[in-house]
């Protein structure tokens, strides 16, 4: 099932937190929930997909959930393509200091 609201809410400061701790230099969300809720907004995971998003100023892309490719087998190759996308952005960038 979906997180309620109340459950989104009370888990974000952790999670937060561990982004302000592990500080990545890049981000991939999977599915429209977290995706949604991490980049407040309502748009679709098909448009999400489109696009390059910018949480706490790191990069960050959107792709299907493995649960959702394990019900539509369809999704795996447009899946891969993300997981290459995100690969090329993550070698392109600058050495960490």
């Amino acid at each position: 099932r979906d997180p309620k609201p109340e459950e989104r809410k009370a888990c974000m400061p952790y999670l937060l937190e561990q982004i302000d701790i592990i500080k990545p230099q890049i981000i991939l969300l999977l599915g429209k929930v977290a995706s949604n809720t991490i980049l407040d907004n309502q748009i679709s995971l098909g448009r999400m997909r489109e696009q390059i998003f910018t949480f706490r100023d790191i990069p960050t892309y959107v792709s299907y959930h493995p649960s959702a490719l394990l019900r539509n087998p369809n999704w795996k190759r447009p899946a891969w393509e993300d997981l290459q996308k995100v690969r090329d952005h993550y070698f392109a960038l600058p050495p960490k200091q």
